[in-house]
């Protein structure tokens, strides 16, 4: 399932989805309900995901295909934020230099940053499938770390990415995270994919956080860094003044997408 099947959906359609994801079946009499429309029109819209083979109809309601959640949530979450996460890479680039050798992470606003990448004459270490395929659709010379392929982030993680990365020494370390709080730092729900991105910041000798605004506030599962392990901040939009305040009170430069 691609992208471009998720995009032109309407945003019920999208909630929909959203809630089959987390809940696994979801009934047309709820949706109705929250949604304030008519049972009729849940229905005609799960007709519709079911026939684009994203929902399974069962009574009252419909349920995911097992073999479609994890496609469909990498799709989800790639199309979110999508202009917010060009702008961030746009100013991403702006700091690498010709001659950098430059790591990204699995992230989707690390992905838009890929995309971009071959505008410079670098080297890049990538750590996702899709982070490998927009390089080489670039030309762009790359090393790809391998491991144990974890398919929610279509990513590489475990023992042997951690031990690849500490043999490594990227200029500039480029990630991103679920959430961020100036008390818990940039924290992610998935812990194999923590201690690779934890592996990956180590390894640079610049650490840049991307992070579009929706997850600032937010909090995760657990901690990928700290102020003390990162330089820059690139984000869309200006932060709450105290929270800037903290970042740049920790030496850390802040940027904000124009």
């Amino acid at each position: 399932m691609s992208p471009e099947l998720v995009a032109p959906l309407l945003g019920r359609q999208q909630d929909i989805l959203r809630r089959a994801l987390s809940d696994k079946v979801v009934r047309i009499k709820e949706l109705a309900a929250e949604f304030g429309v008519h049972e009729m029109t849940v229905r005609r819209d799960i007709d519709l995901l079911c026939e684009q083979g994203k929902l399974l109809r069962v009574h009252g309601g419909a349920q995911l295909l097992d073999k479609s959640s994890e496609e469909l949530s990498q799709s989800m979450r790639a199309g979110q934020n999508v202009e917010a996460k060009e702008r961030i890479a746009r100013a991403a680039l702006a700091l690498i230099q010709d001659g950098d050798t430059v790591a990204l992470d699995a992230s989707t606003t690390s992905l838009a940053l890929a995309r971009l990448l071959p505008a410079r004459r670098v080297q890049a270490i990538a750590c996702s499938l899709d982070a490998a395929n927009a390089l080489a659709a670039g030309g762009l010379p790359f090393l790809m770390v391998g491991g144990n392929f974890h398919v929610p982030a279509r990513s590489f993680v475990g023992a042997f990415f951690m031990d690849t990365m500490q043999r490594l020494h990227p200029d500039r370390v480029f990630f991103s995270a679920k959430g961020y709080t100036a008390d818990t730092g940039f924290t992610d729900p998935h812990l194999p994919e923590v201690g690779a991105k934890q592996a990956l910041i180590r390894s640079g000798s610049s650490v840049v956080a991307l992070l579009d605004s929706s997850k600032v506030g937010r909090r995760a599962l657990a901690t990928i860094a700290t102020h003390a392990d990162i330089n820059t901040l690139i984000t869309d939009t200006d932060l709450a003044p105290d929270v800037r305040g903290r970042l740049e009170d920790d030496d850390i430069q802040v940027i904000v997408a124009p």
